[in-house]
Order: C-alpha cells, then structure tokens, then sequence
C-alpha cells in the first residue's frame, strides 16, 4: 500500500504540469479564500478524466480549509457564516430536486449566464445596495445552498454576492474559508449516507490517496503564496482583484454549461 502511494500518478511533464494547475490553484485559495476546487478541476481536466482527480480535489478543499482555519476562526463574519451555512443545510436538497425535475443543461446554463452578468455588472462599478440584515443573509445562503445543488459552484454564488457588500476583504475570505469547510463536510456526510451499488467502489481508494498525496505540496505551497500576496493588497485592489478571479469562474461555469449544452445535440 505504501510503495503504490509513493508512485507518481503521471509521469514526466504531465506531472509537472499537474503540480503547476495546483500551485496555482492553490495561491487562488490562499489569496481568496476559495476557487481551487474550479480551477484546479479546469487545469488538471487537460490531463485526466476529471473523475480520476475529483475526490482527491475534494480531500484537498477539506485539508486546505484545516490550513486556514486559524485565519477563518479569527476573521470570519458568523453572523454571515451561520446563514451560509444553514443555506447549505436547507439549500441543497432544493437544489437537488430542481435538477431531478428540470433539464440539467438549461439550469446550468442559466445559473452560468446570471453569474457572468453579475460580475460584468459589479466590474463596471454598480454597488447594489446590499444590506445585512438576517433575511438578507437567508437569502444569499439559501441562493448558495440551491445553486451547490444544481451546479457545485454555491461558492461563486456567495462571493458575488459578498463582495457587492462594503464586507472588509479579512473578513470576506475568512467567511470563505470556513464556509467552505463546512460546505465539504456536509457533502462528505451526505455522500456517506448515500446507498451504494454492489459492485461500487469505495469512495475514497488507493488512487485518491496518491493523487491527494502528491499533489498536497504544490497546493500547500501555493495558499502560502497566496496568503502573502493578500497581506500586501489594500482593499480597493482587492476587490478588483477579487472581481477578475470571479469573472473567470464565471466564465469557466458559463463554458462548461455550454459544453454541455452542445455535447447534448
């Protein structure tokens, strides 16, 4: 078991090209507080078959949350964070049903085309008057928790909505973080629970192991990167800087909405 794990999942310049898209990912995650799930997927999709790399992405979100934690318990807005949360709780089921009942594509494509105008919205300097009050804080984590149901992007959700708040960027990222624990904990109890096929694999194998394995250092060493290249930014350039990571998120869940759309003809 442990010579298979210390095996290389690729070999060559595959594997260094798979430890940049992490390392860059991960600098994402530590300068944000979230997109390395999106990126990371995006870049490593070029190598492998995304359900080769999937769950160890997703060991690698929960380990990467662990990494900040002490940033997210010490920053994070939780009058915010219970709302998220209780979103996620209430929200996904929803969200689950409206892909059982509707067509997976046109919701996908939908939720893509909103998010694409609201970053291009709040790029070209509209602030809307976001106020945070408990049924506001409902509301966008309800939104969140149904758009994870539909999509998996519930976070590209809330950091739109949140950065359209006057939210000090410390606080907005640590709110990410531990949102995002939270958020994979949950999935991870969720699929748990979930009946499984005889002949199905376990969830988390061998393989998911090495891949997590090889590709933790360059993740983190990249949220390293990142959380300095935070330190050195002031709010203004923040935000904007925030706004360009979310329009190319939107941007990459818009393009796979569209694959799918022309895959399905």
């Amino acid at each position: 078991m442990t010579a298979t794990l210390l095996l290389p999942p690729l070999a060559g310049w595959s594997l260094v090209a798979a430890l940049a898209v992490v390392l860059g990912a991960g600098f994402v995650r530590g300068f944000a507080g979230f997109g390395f799930s999106a990126f990371s997927v995006a870049g490593l999709s070029l190598l492998v078959a995304p359900s080769a790399v999937i769950p160890s992405i997703f060991l690698l979100e929960i380990l990467a949350s662990l990494h900040m934690l002490r940033v997210g318990l010490r920053d994070a807005d939780w009058p915010w964070l219970r709302a998220l949360v209780a979103g996620q709780v209430l929200g996904v089921p929803v969200g689950v049903a409206l892909l059982a009942w509707l067509p997976e594509s046109g919701l996908r494509l939908v939720i893509g085309g909103l998010l694409v105008a609201a970053v291009l919205a709040l790029r070209s300097g509209a602030r809307p008057a976001l106020e945070p009050t408990p049924r506001m804080r409902g509301a966008v984590g309800m939104a969140s928790g149904v758009v994870n149901g539909v999509a998996a992007i519930g976070g590209i959700v809330v950091a739109v909505l949140l950065s359209a708040t006057r939210m000090a960027p410390s606080a907005l990222r640590a709110t990410m973080v531990l949102m995002l624990l939270c958020s994979d904990v949950l999935a991870l109890a969720f699929a748990a629970m979930l009946p499984r096929a005889a002949d199905a694999g376990a969830l988390v194998g061998a393989g998911t192991w090495r891949w997590a394995l090889w590709l933790a250092p360059a993740m983190v060493a990249g949220i390293w990167l990142g959380s300095h290249a935070f330190a050195r930014v002031s709010p203004d350039q923040f935000r904007r800087r925030l706004l360009d990571l979310l329009g190319v998120l939107a941007v990459l869940a818009l393009g796979r909405a569209v694959w799918g759309v022309v895959g399905a003809v």
